[in-house]
């Protein structure tokens, strides 16, 4: 039984997704590998596309976002196929593409970026490519270009995600609303005494303050806000491979405890050990923050997809939004004196938390591996 993950460098988080996911299908005896199916057809490809991702979204996110509206309002296909340049610069792309495909045979496979479901979606069209299908959104919405693709299946975050499938032509049936894989080491906790003691941290309210790699927002000014506050908590910053914010709030003069780390391999402890979280609302970050029951405050979103995650997550009572009106010292204010509006945002935290994802694709992979059963791509 073999499957094969394909992803494309664009962030982290597909390709984190797609070695959770290669990792755990090992672990159960399911042959897996994962690429970066870019990387594969020309490095120089792939490179560019990663570059031009981050470049975009850190120096000029309002353009990136921009593009990325007229790309969800743009005119689908009727039938739920491209035409013109994306058609005939996917085909050439895919053609190397099938030639892996054909040598390796593989039983499934899953596509963790929209440009890696373009591709295998051509493969389809080859009756002697017999693997099944399998596209993971990364989000919390369906993100543009999904509605060309014809796969077997689409995992998403939430049931709640499946209308906004219909509407691009996708059929209800082909959703798996199992939740974005993430990390199985999620689905275990520890009190918030035990995440402290092996922090070695103070066993007291906590408020953990994630950034993201790009550094994208103002992180240091919403950590000096924080610390303005008349409340009794502490912080904890991870800074990821961001060394130059790391410096800067490890220079910051406070009038309370802050805990300030780099890259840690650990980020599920942190999240036993907090109250809420303040973050960017990546897909990645959020899931395993849904799937800890932590209540989350989202700050500083990369236009685009981020927004949308921003939208159906406080729209779903599961977050706090902030704005420039509405900033995170009030948020954080809000949400530790309004014990109802606590209460009510960690039942909707439980309700769309996903901490099993992972374990609950595999079984299905090899369910359908198995079986060789599944609906058919054209349908």
């Amino acid at each position: 039984m073999k499957c094969m993950i394909f992803s494309i460098t664009a962030g982290q988080g597909h390709n984190q997704t797609a070695k959770v996911m290669s990792d755990y299908l090992n672990r159960i005896g399911v042959e897996s590998s994962y690429m970066d199916v870019y990387q594969y057809i020309n490095p120089l490809l792939s490179r560019a596309v990663s570059d031009i991702y981050l470049m975009s979204t850190k120096n000029i996110p309002k353009v990136y976002g921009g593009i990325y509206r007229i790309c969800e309002n743009r005119d689908s296909a009727k039938d739920g196929s491209m035409h013109g340049l994306p058609k005939i610069t996917t085909n050439i792309l895919a053609r190397r593409l099938l030639k892996l495909v054909r040598r390796e045979d593989p039983d499934v496979i899953i596509c963790t970026h929209i440009f890696a479901a373009l591709l295998v979606s051509y493969l389809s069209g080859h009756i002697d490519v017999k693997a099944k299908t399998i596209g993971i959104v990364t989000d919390f919405t369906i993100h543009p270009y999904w509605e060309d693709t014809r796969l077997d299946y689409y995992v998403t975050a939430s049931e709640l995600l499946t209308n906004q499938g219909i509407k691009k032509g996708i059929p209800a049936r082909k959703f798996l609303p199992i939740g974005i894989p993430i990390d199985p080491k999620f689905a275990r906790s520890l009190s918030r005494e035990e995440a402290c003691r092996e922090l070695r941290i103070p066993n007291k309210r906590t408020i953990l303050v994630m950034s993201g790699s790009m550094g994208f927002g103002d992180v240091l000014s919403e950590i000096q806000e924080l610390d303005k506050l008349d409340l009794d908590f502490q912080i904890v910053s991870i800074c990821g491979n961001n060394k130059k914010l790391k410096k800067k709030i490890d220079e910051l003069i406070l009038h309370r405890e802050i805990y300030n780390y780099g890259y840690v391999d650990n980020v599920d402890v942190f999240m036993d050990a907090a109250d809420c979280i303040i973050t960017k609302p990546g897909g990645l970050t959020t899931s395993e923050a849904l799937a800890k029951g932590l209540p989350m405050i989202m700050t500083n979103p990369v236009p685009g997809q981020e927004d949308r995650n921003v939208e159906f997550l406080s729209n779903a009572g599961a977050a706090i939004k902030t704005s420039k009106s509405f900033p995170v010292d009030d948020a954080v204010y809000l949400l530790f004196l309004n014990d109802r509006r606590r209460e009510l945002l960690k039942q909707s935290v439980a309700m769309l938390g996903r901490p099993d994802s992972t374990r609950d694709l595999a079984d299905f992979v090899r369910r359908i591996a198995l079986s060789g059963q599944g609906p058919s791509a054209d349908n």
